[in-house]
């Protein structure tokens, strides 16, 4: 393992736990993972919102982190394009219509609510991914992009809200030129911090940790590793024998995620995992073995993955193959089916960024509730 760096939030120790590591609002924690969702502190949000300068920083921040997202995309020529939250067609629905058949499946359920007198249920959108790609459906569309609410019917912890927002992206672009677009948009959020929100920023950061976070502004400060070769390190490194099975399943959580970016000393780059235990709409690595989809997680140092990435299916009879392995109901996911028998119709790559994960890592804050105005977790909806 490299020495320790600068950057992150986090630190994996030998035996499990999760160390936060300080900054300059909050003090050492021995293990983030015994952490609760603070229900009371959210009742007195109001009071902390008056009295709190670190709520003001980080009002500031995220204004800084909405404009240059809209400038990077702006400057692409990409759209941006007004999309619904309720849903029938959810862009990971492993965990709730194939859970039967894939149960290993890393897909979040999503949040279903009842629409006037329709008998079947819809869903709080988790990701505007889907319909991202049915926008370039238009004539002379070429990239688009979304910021909005996400949900996922799970529990919060350290890193996970009920209720988030995504920064997401679609192009006809290969997935390189994506994954390019995706650090690009990392490097110009945090290049316009760093030059127009220093006063906010050092709310948090020392000043060696903001000439740390400077080096993220160019691509070359980011490791490129495919799964298999992510698991190998991690077994080089503990000796653990649970890293030799190419599965995600026991082998790439929280503690993975962040014990690699510390033997990388940096921002790490892991592409090519297991086609089944990533969303159905994964493109193919062809003639893979083991079968690997073509997508890529973009893990912040010190902290998890921030961006999810990936090509997309673009043929009609693998889409279909693939939502049938899935369980997909034929019924509601037949617009995007459709979208692949559209005379020109070609292949695009798409990645999210979720907002307040990546405001965490930046900020090194010890929980995603500490960087959220208004959080939103399975045992509150207060304030």
């Amino acid at each position: 393992m490299k020495g320790h760096y600068l950057l992150g939030p986090y630190e994996a120790l030998n035996d499990g736990r999760i160390r936060f590591l300080g900054n300059r609002v909050h003090g050492p924690i021995d293990d983030v993972r015994k952490m609760e969702v603070p229900v009371s502190r959210f009742l007195g949000r109001v009071q902390d919102l008056a009295a709190d300068r670190t709520f003001a920083n980080i009002a500031r921040i995220n204004h800084r982190v909405f404009s240059a997202a809209h400038a990077h995309f702006a400057e692409r020529g990409a759209l941006f394009t007004l999309l619904p939250l309720v849903t029938r067609m959810i862009s990971s629905p492993g965990a709730v219509h194939g859970k039967e058949a894939i149960s290993y499946t890393t897909d979040t359920s999503p949040v279903a609510l009842s629409w006037f007198d329709l008998p079947d249920p819809a869903f709080l959108s988790e990701s505007s991914q889907i319909y991202l790609e049915l926008a370039l459906a238009q004539p002379g569309v070429e990239e688009t992009y979304s910021v909005y609410n996400s949900f996922r019917l799970e529990e919060s912890d350290f890193t996970h809200l009920s209720e988030f927002h995504h920064i997401e992206f679609e192009g006809r672009v290969s997935q390189q030129a994506n994954l390019d677009c995706a650090i690009g948009l990392v490097g110009r959020v945090v290049r316009d911090l760093l030059d127009n929100e220093e006063e906010a920023l050092a709310h948090f950061l020392s000043p060696e940790k903001m000439t740390e976070l400077a080096s993220l502004t160019t691509p070359s400060a980011y490791s490129h590793l495919t799964f298999r070769e992510a698991l190998d390190l991690l077994h080089e490194d503990t000796g653990e024998d649970r890293f030799r099975r190419f599965t995600m399943e026991g082998t790439f959580g929280s503690w993975e995620e962040i014990r690699l970016t510390w033997i990388c000393g940096g921002p790490v780059v892991v592409s090519r995992f297991p086609l089944l235990e990533v969303p159905f709409y994964h493109a193919e690595i062809s003639d893979s073995d083991p079968k690997v989809a073509h997508n890529a997680d973009i893990i912040w140092p010190g902290y998890r993955e921030v961006i999810g990435s990936g090509e997309r299916i673009g043929g009609i009879d693998e889409l279909a193959a693939k939502a049938e392995i899935f369980q997909l109901p034929p019924e509601d996911y037949a617009p995007y089916l459709q979208t692949r028998e559209l005379d020109g119709w070609r292949r695009s790559s798409g990645f999210g960024l979720g907002w307040e994960r990546l405001l965490q890592g930046l900020l090194e804050m010890p929980a995603i509730w500490d960087v959220c105005h208004f959080p939103r977790t399975h045992l509150a909806l207060k304030p």
